[in-house]
């Protein structure tokens, strides 16, 4: 069955270069001028995959991805005009967006995009307990719900984000590297974006940690990488 993608932006000489190189890929292609019309065929059609632009008019980009993101974990890519800040990562991860492309986007790097964003998404529930507690009931871990429950309070995750936490504590116990957490999270075409990973933990320990500045289950190796410590 072909994979789905919805592609939003109300630069219509864009739309048909990228919705042209997916269709010949063999990707079955939506096409959406705004963020409104968005939500339409979202709901209609359920796709696999949304890029999404950031300045769009009636409804930008953010606010369309939050509204997909309350009902869906499926891959947003943002395609932004400039290229990112950290400011502009955090920004995206608030709204739910699970990475980024710098417009005018080359054919190569959109379909490694793509393809790694669904492959990822597609990948098996991680090999560990199905429900995990931690510090006497105030971190659960729920695999098969893929819920994250913080103080008795459900905590919204990102995909990206519950991927790299799931890694974390798949391997909980043990150093991982920037590489080796960029390689299985991101993918190989993401080995040299060593602030993704910061950025990404920064904001994970924010909902996970019961105080982010004093981190007790992500713990920080200094030069190398993070470990999930098993605190009891």
């Amino acid at each position: 069955m072909k994979k789905k993608i919805l592609i939003v932006d109300d630069e219509e000489r864009l739309v048909k270069m990228i919705a042209q190189v997916l269709s010949q890929r063999g990707y079955e292609v939506f096409k959406a001028s705004n963020g409104q019309e968005a939500l339409q065929i979202f709901f209609a059609y359920k796709p696999d995959l949304v890029l999404l632009d950031v300045v769009m008019p009636r409804m930008d980009g953010w606010q369309t991805c939050s509204r997909m993101r309350d009902v869906s974990n499926i891959p947003i890519i943002m395609l932004t005009g400039k290229r990112q800040s950290e400011e502009d990562i955090v920004r995206g991860l608030d709204y739910g967006a699970d990475d980024y492309l710098l417009k005018p986007v080359g054919n190569n790097e959109l379909l490694a995009r793509v393809r790694g964003a669904l492959r990822r998404a597609e990948l098996p529930s991680a090999d560990i307990e199905k429900q995990i507690t931690y510090g006497d009931g105030f971190l659960v871990v729920d695999v098969t719900e893929r819920k994250i429950t913080v103080n008795g309070e459900r905590v919204r995750l990102t995909p990206r984000e519950y991927n790299l936490f799931i890694l974390l504590v798949e391997n909980a116990g043990r150093i991982l590297t920037h590489k080796q957490i960029l390689e299985r999270v991101w993918g190989w075409e993401y080995t040299d974006d060593l602030d993704y990973v910061r950025i990404y933990i920064s904001h994970l320990r924010q909902k996970i940690e019961p105080n982010s500045s004093l981190p007790k289950y992500i713990i920080t190796e200094p030069g190398v990488g993070y470990c999930f410590q098993k605190t009891s």
